[in-house]
């Protein structure tokens, strides 16, 4: 991992807490699912390097995201709550993102400056793209970083974003979470391309590659795409490689089109396993801290789950609001 690093060893154990709280409260949310109370799961599980390196990168205060449906790890970072990511896993009246109405993972928070997702894929990367056109036309000292996983990178919207966003020198980042697999198509049979990050080229753009279990890679790539976007630079493509731990989601069964021993191989590159061993060579870690940061989050998991499970349900009368332009008959 980069020695050079500009963050300090209290914002480099928030980094780790916040993978560690991400990865188990997608565990959490899993057993709600085995037990009925959970209707679909989508996990990020594997993925919390790129997305905590990435969010940490950003300025909470002026920044947008616009993020996709694996990212908890990454709004949890920008300023979701436990509590809040719950809610809306389990579709309760007060759930942030859409009062309840979404479906889960579509992560959002006006007051967080997360904007909330749609279920179609990729269209996040055209509304970043709008948002960031508006930050600079009005003036605003902002960057939008929306994100998508590599099988979205072959959609119509994809390369409509990244042209009009290239013309336009918007302040966007595009961050790719490649991690191998498109719901149950590896890779290998959605492009004849080994690294999505050349298709910068075609735009006239950066174009990055990154490992994603190394966080302070992927922080140091997106903070200097922030500085290039928010001078006038114009867009970046990164893309981080990482890994899916899961099923696409809890009505996938990727035994189907995954070994056991590749999965295997894969978890040898746990983000959260290699940053904890980082931080413990660079003394910054130990036991003590350890067993204190599982006690935490595990009060944190508990606490959101047990507050969301007591939340109530969205109102029948409003089953129509935000649907009808007028109330239906």
């Amino acid at each position: 991992m980069p020695e050079n690093s500009d963050l300090d060893a209290e914002q480099l154990r928030t980094m780790y807490y916040y993978m560690v709280l991400s990865r188990e409260l997608d565990r959490r949310i899993w057993i709600l699912n085995r037990q009925g109370k959970s209707a679909f799961v989508i996990s990020g599980q594997g993925q919390e390097g790129v997305q905590v390196g990435a969010a940490m990168a950003l300025d909470v205060k002026t920044d947008w995201l616009a993020p996709y449906y694996r990212d908890m790890a990454m709004v949890l970072a920008f300023g979701m709550s436990a509590r809040e990511v719950m809610l809306g896993q389990l579709g309760k009246a007060a759930d942030p993102s859409s009062g309840g109405r979404q479906m889960p993972s579509h992560f959002g928070h006006r007051a967080k400056r997360i904007l909330t997702g749609s279920s179609p894929v990729t269209t996040q990367v055209v509304h970043a793209v709008g948002m960031a056109w508006a930050a600079k036309l009005k003036g605003d000292h902002a960057v939008v970083l929306t994100s998508l996983g590599e099988g979205s990178t072959n959609q119509g919207e994809f390369h409509e974003a990244l042209n009009f966003a290239s013309v336009q020198r918007v302040p966007v980042i595009v961050l790719v979470e490649n991690n191998g697999y498109s719901i149950s198509v590896p890779q290998s049979r959605e492009m004849a391309i080994r690294d999505v990050a050349v298709r910068a080229q075609g735009y006239g753009m950066p174009g990055v590659v990154v490992q994603g279990s190394d966080p302070l890679a992927v922080y140091q790539v997106v903070a200097a795409a922030r500085t290039k976007a928010i001078t006038g630079g114009g867009p970046t493509l990164i893309e981080a490689k990482t890994h899916r731990f899961t099923a696409h989601s809890s009505d996938d069964d990727d035994r189907s089109y995954r070994s056991r021993q590749q999965l295997a191989d894969e978890k040898k590159d746990d983000a959260v396993i290699r940053f904890q061993h980082w931080l413990i060579t660079a003394q910054l870690w130990d036991d003590e801290r350890e067993r204190a940061l599982k006690a935490r989050v595990r009060h944190e998991v508990d606490d959101a789950t047990e507050y969301a499970l007591l939340a109530a349900l969205p109102a029948a009368e409003t089953m129509s609001d935000h649907v009808y332009g007028y109330p239906p008959a």
